[in-house]
């Protein structure tokens, strides 16, 4: 078990038996932290855009689960940057989870930690690697499917402009998925 949180827990994780879209990031941050409502900062704004979908969409659990690797702000560093997502808390909490969600089809792993977590020996040695390996990693015999992303944060429009090929060929398979998954529920 870690040192306690720096502050009171507060969970911030959207579980659904209707969803059949995971999304699947980090911990929460400050912003989410006093809200409560994942993705509720510009991060998100830039992940609804990628996925072309609206706010009441994105947060309607019939069409999305939104569940972090840390369910809870776990500080700041000594930068004033959020700190990486608690190591106790996905051994803890994540598998319960994801059985309680067997109607998953589409898992969307932000991050690092959320794709060393759902992709395991599948992960490649970076990021970068792992998310330019997507082709791959969907066609895999998982279930449910896995999909890597970076993470939408605005820290990475520099890792997005070195890497064009992302919103060129990711982005448009990953709206068409997201287009026929939601629009089969």
């Amino acid at each position: 078990m870690g040192a306690p949180l720096p502050h009171e827990p507060r969970p911030v994780v959207v579980g659904s038996k209707k969803a059949r879209i995971l999304i699947a990031g980090q911990a929460p941050g400050t912003r989410v932290h006093a809200s409560g409502l994942p993705f509720d900062d510009r991060s998100g704004d830039r992940l609804r855009d990628w996925l072309q979908v609206e706010r009441s969409q994105f947060y309607d659990p019939a069409c999305f689960a939104i569940a972090p690797m840390g369910f809870c702000f776990p500080g700041l560093d000594a930068k004033g940057g959020d700190l990486p997502p608690r190591r106790e808390c996905a051994p803890a909490w994540r598998a319960q989870l994801m059985a309680a969600m067997p109607q998953i089809e589409l898992v969307l792993v932000i991050g690092q930690y959320a794709q060393a977590w759902h992709l395991g020996f599948e992960k490649s040695r970076t990021l970068t690697e792992t998310v330019l390996d997507w082709r791959r990693l969907i066609s895999l015999d998982l279930r449910p499917r896995v999909l890597p992303l970076p993470h939408p944060s605005w820290r990475n429009t520099g890792w997005l402009k070195k890497n064009p090929w992302f919103e060129r060929e990711l982005l448009p398979v990953l709206r068409e998925e997201i287009h026929r998954l939601l629009s089969e529920k």
